[in-house]
């Protein structure tokens, strides 16, 4: 498997993301709209696409700063089709070790209490469940993690 950097323009990314916005469409139901103004790509400038060995896009996840020393993990997707390989665990490290070499020194997150891959994922990966944190503070469908960056 190959990690590239790139940004929002790249364009699997893009289309990773379609498949994680329709995803999130069925999932979240009528909360979708009020998530889905807060994961817009045209802002983020930190973006891993995953590629297998036949150079197809298996995965994705990006990073936008929140605070002076914070990252916030964004738009995190594997398709389903290719869950249960490690793909995801491999993009969230090089998340992490990119938001290290910017200056950073913890990365937070939210996800939906509809999405336990993704919490499962967080908690393996290090992450602590943290009182949610601005536009999602007393929104009982999320959940909020963080972790220090060693």
């Amino acid at each position: 498997m190959k990690l590239l950097r790139a940004d929002s323009t790249n364009k699997d990314f893009i289309e990773l993301v379609k498949h994680l916005d329709a995803d999130l469409a069925i999932r979240d139901g009528d909360d979708h709209s009020f998530y889905d103004q807060f994961n817009k790509i045209d802002v983020i400038k930190h973006v891993v696409v995953a590629y297998d060995d036949a150079n197809n896009p298996v995965g994705c996840g990006a990073i936008k700063q929140y605070e002076a020393t914070s990252m916030e993990v964004k738009r995190m997707f594997v398709p389903i089709n290719k869950r249960g390989k490690g793909i995801a665990v491999k993009v969230l490290k090089e998340l992490e070790l990119w938001a290290k070499e910017l200056g950073n020194t913890r990365c937070i997150l939210e996800t939906g209490i509809k999405q336990p891959e993704a919490i499962a994922l967080y908690k393996k990966s290090g992450y602590q469940i943290t009182p949610n944190y601005g536009q999602y503070t007393g929104v009982e469908n999320s959940v909020c993690f963080e972790k220090h960056l060693s």
